[in-house]
């Protein structure tokens, strides 16, 4: 069984005035088979948790550890890490001008397997992973995210979830921009993933309402750049009702 263990870690940004640190000393542990949800206000620094661990590098990693199964995931570079089986769903996916998404979709799948995909068995795979996210087939053809909608995009993410297969995702903030009914279609693809795969989800969002569909195990509550309570899915209803306030932070929690 997969665990992603995080340490006491400490993050900087560079700013104007020189480092300015963002996280605090995070302490999480997420297992596959489990779903954990973080919660907190905008600029809590749950995003930096997210990018730091996939190794953006504009993040500096100040103190603390993460390690994916006893692995130090901070020594890996990006590619790496998505080898090992992390997979983040970004929250402003980025567009690739020239690559097409069934291209990006089987050189990833290649590098994640380690072979590439039989073909007649790839086309019937992406066919099917496509067909239940409602996507178009001729989406398959249009270049990586470009001109797409906030709806293709995360649909796109949850895809590449899907197809993928990784051993922990990390979605950040993969609700916000979708209408009701795009919200239902990508969770329930969130929710396949975790069925077949018995992958570990950690769902990073402020708004309660995806967790309508997607039933976290634990729900953290990110503030200030740590983690300052930790409880089941109650705490997602209390934080609908009293929002973050106790927590030092003005922000209501929109449902």
């Amino acid at each position: 069984m997969a665990t992603l263990e995080i340490r006491d870690l400490h993050v900087s940004v560079e700013a104007e005035n020189g480092p300015r640190e963002i996280l605090k000393g995070v302490d999480l542990t997420v297992k596959q088979g489990e779903t954990h949800a973080i919660m907190g206000p905008n600029g809590s620094g749950k995003s930096t948790l997210a990018y730091s661990i996939a190794g953006h590098p504009k993040y500096t990693i100040t103190r603390g550890t993460v390690t994916l199964d006893g692995e130090d995931v901070l020594e890996m570079t990006v590619d790496e890490r998505a080898r090992a089986g992390m997979f983040l769903a970004m929250q402003y996916p980025v567009e690739v001008p020239g690559v097409s998404v069934s291209n990006f979709l089987r050189t990833s799948a290649t590098a994640i397997r380690g072979e590439a995909p039989k073909l007649r068995t790839w086309v019937k795979e992406v066919k099917s992973a496509m067909e239940t996210l409602q996507m178009d087939p001729a989406f398959a053809e249009r270049n990586v995210n470009e001109g797409f909608s906030g709806g293709e995009k995360k649909r796109h993410e949850i895809l590449q979830l899907g197809l993928l297969k990784p051993k922990i995702a990390i979605l950040d903030e993969t609700d916000s921009g979708l209408d009701v009914d795009a919200l239902r279609v990508v969770s329930e693809g969130v929710n396949r993933y975790a069925e077949e795969t018995h992958g570990g989800i950690l769902v990073i969002t402020h708004y309660t309402r995806i967790l309508k569909y997607i039933e976290p195990d634990f729900v953290h509550v990110f503030a200030n750049g740590r983690i300052v309570e930790s409880g089941g899915r109650e705490l997602a209803d209390q934080l609908e009702s009293e929002g973050y306030v106790k927590y030092g932070a003005g922000a209501e929690v929109a449902s």
